[in-house]
């Protein structure tokens, strides 16, 4: 089977140069996951998620620096949230690993950042894309999981037992580390 389209007049390797199936199919791999990329990142540029934002670290397609605002009406109003996204070699097969860089009082999100959020996880699909996940993100700040997903047990407890004192501290640290 010969396959066309390689880019800058090189082809793909015949099957005698190839030391084996498995590696030109691992180079498929990653070409069909970088062109997945990019055709996300086109969707996202014509149309970016409420308040969100994400592209290309630099040169390098699977290395992303995604920012999403903090919603008003939340304690993280104000604040401007910064993630790094990697996307692994088998996307969309495997989720991208989302990073907060910003720190954030959060009941989902640990100290060094890991978000822990189902679709990123257990649930994801390759259905999903990079805009389903910001809108995922997004919607933690406003409908955080206490309950069932929290990765900072303190702060889930707080949000549920004292509401207000959870907001207080939160809205103090968007001020602190998110403006």
């Amino acid at each position: 089977m010969m396959i066309s389209g390689g880019r800058g007049g090189k082809s793909a390797p015949s099957a005698s140069s190839s030391p084996s199936v498995s590696s030109t199919t691992t180079s498929w791999a990653v070409s069909a996951s970088g062109k997945r990329i990019q055709r996300e990142m086109a969707e996202l540029n014509l149309d970016p998620p409420p308040d969100c934002s994400a592209g290309p670290k630099g040169d390098n397609l699977y290395h992303w620096v995604a920012t999403i605002l903090g919603p008003q009406g939340t304690p993280y109003e104000g604040g401007i949230y910064f993630l790094d996204i990697t996307f692994p070699s088998d996307y969309p097969f495997k989720p991208p690993k989302v990073v907060f860089k910003t720190r954030i009082f959060h009941c989902n999100v640990d100290t060094a950042g890991v978000l822990s959020l189902d679709i990123l996880k257990d649930s994801w699909s390759p259905a999903l894309t990079i805009t389903k996940v910001l809108l995922a993100i997004r919607a933690i700040f406003t409908n955080p999981d206490p309950s069932d997903n929290p990765i900072i047990p303190g702060i889930a407890r707080l949000y549920l037992a004292d509401r207000a004192k959870h907001d207080e501290l939160a809205a103090e640290w968007t001020r602190r580390f998110a403006k």
